[in-house]
């Protein structure tokens, strides 16, 4: 794909805005909603860790799709499950069903991740991507709109609410019927045998002999508990300290992002991997240091802080890992190996990271009211381990530095 149409552009450019928004407007301050409602930890637990679930599942979906549908056919498919179980998950006041329908909607909204870089990359030049990915970014941050808007117009606060579900329905409803314009996408694997062992890049194992591209990937696992906290569990904190527009605010963090992840490829060029990765171990930690320095002072200031330098960790260690598991990878199995660090980050990482941070925000908390301080000081504490873990042991053992992320993990930002 050499060049593409203006319109083409514009069609991919808000099919990644439209499909990033209609998830972030009600994931975000979904913690907060849990902690407001008083839901017992185990079903915290649970609700919150759909997502993992759904990350760990989406390759296998997307491998059957490769195989047999045309890729934007599976999308606005999947679009219209979402729209009908969001505005059903919006409707539910049981845990339980609610988990069930949040369930069923991740198992047929993460895939789209995947299916959205398959469409844009395969109708746009490779070097036009980047700008139209950078679309959901945007989307993301915009679905604070929503809160503004109920603010603004109706003088109502919809989040730490099920409400922001119908926005999310909406807004995947909106998507699917675009959908329908994208370009024709045939099924790429059309034909090939399909593997399940691919599929979740489990062909990579082998890949751990090598000692350090092991522990990075422990690394990269544990990281994922005080990278979750945040994540899942930050509108829980927020909203106990009297802030309002709990989306708008966290989105401050994904707004940095968009631009820090232009310092990427400079970072990796002048630092090299393993120095990028650790100046996003350190963001960590800073952001739970101030977080606790935020409580321990009553300084409102150090919570922005702790917002703002999201992007940081995220294009800094996560990207910068993926850069690494690019140069480990021999060339035949970049794909597998990239699978197989969004499976254990994403799925298993993050699932156990819910697990944890669940446990440390309810294990510490009284008459349903958490002590921050011992849950922020526990976070620093890994995030410095971690971070000294990685500047002991880890040996940046590749050669070539200079090169950028050829594709950006699907944020989990």
């Amino acid at each position: 794909m050499s060049s593409m149409s203006m319109n083409v552009r514009i069609r991919l450019s808000i099919m990644m805005f439209l499909q990033y928004m209609m998830f972030a407007v009600w994931w975000v301050q979904l913690g907060g909603y849990l902690g407001r409602t008083g839901v017992s930890a185990t079903w915290q637990f649970w609700i919150l860790a759909v997502m993992p679930l759904g990350c760990a599942v989406a390759p296998v979906l997307c491998m059957i799709a490769d195989r047999h549908f045309a890729s934007q056919k599976v999308l606005m498919a999947l679009n219209v499950a979402c729209a009908v179980l969001f505005f059903l998950g919006a409707r539910q006041d049981s845990p339980a069903t609610l988990f069930v329908i949040l369930l069923l909607a991740m198992l047929c909204y993460m895939p789209t991740w995947s299916l959205t870089n398959a469409i844009a990359m395969a109708n746009a030049p490779a070097e036009k991507f980047p700008q139209i990915r950078v679309f959901g970014s945007i989307g993301w941050v915009a679905s604070g709109v929503f809160g503004l808007g109920a603010l603004w117009l109706f003088d109502s606060k919809i989040d730490s609410t099920l409400i922001p579900l119908y926005c999310g329905a909406g807004t995947a409803l909106v998507a699917a019927l675009l959908n329908l314009t994208l370009p024709n996408t045939p099924p790429p694997a059309k034909g090939q045998k399909a593997s399940v062992v691919d599929a979740l890049g489990l062909r990579a194992i082998g890949l751990l002999k090598d000692l350090n591209f092991t522990l990075f990937l422990l690394i990269a696992l544990l990281v994922m508990t005080p990278f979750t906290l945040y994540f899942s569990l930050g509108s829980q904190f927020f909203e106990s300290k009297g802030f309002k527009l709990v989306t708008v605010l966290m989105n401050w963090g994904q707004l940095v992002e968009i631009f820090l992840m232009l310092l990427v490829p400079l970072a990796l060029a002048k630092f090299g991997v393993k120095w990028t990765m650790a100046i996003g171990l350190a963001a960590l930690a800073v952001r739970y240091l101030t977080l606790w320095a935020g409580v321990a002072t009553d300084t409102i200031f150090l919570y922005y802080i702790a917002i703002l330098v999201h992007g940081i960790i995220f294009g800094f260690f996560f990207v910068g890992g993926q850069v690494y598991v690019d140069k480990k990878a021999p060339p035949q199995m970049r794909a597998q190996a990239q699978g197989l660090y969004v499976l254990l980050c994403y799925g298993v990482g993050q699932f156990l990271g819910t697990l944890i941070s669940v446990k440390l925000v309810t294990g510490y908390a009284t008459d349903g009211v958490t002590n921050w301080t011992p849950v922020f000081t526990i976070s620093t504490i890994i995030a410095a381990g971690l971070l000294g873990a990685l500047y002991l042991l880890f040996r940046d053992d590749v050669t070539e530095k200079k090169a950028a992320p050829a594709a950006v993990v699907p944020s989990a930002s």
